[in-house]
């Protein structure tokens, strides 16, 4: 699974709801929510 860093929590999360995204630039990343307080996260780099 995917980890993100969640800034609200100050911690590496797995992410809840992984969706893989392109950027406008062509690289992908993941976003998805943080399972302990439901913040969004992103990951920029990994699909």
């Amino acid at each position: 699974m995917a980890e993100a860093y969640c800034f609200k929590c100050r911690a590496k999360r797995e992410i809840k709801n992984p969706q893989n995204v392109v950027l406008k630039n062509k690289r992908p990343a993941i976003k998805g929510v943080c399972p302990v307080c439901g913040t969004k996260v992103f990951r920029i780099g990994k699909s």
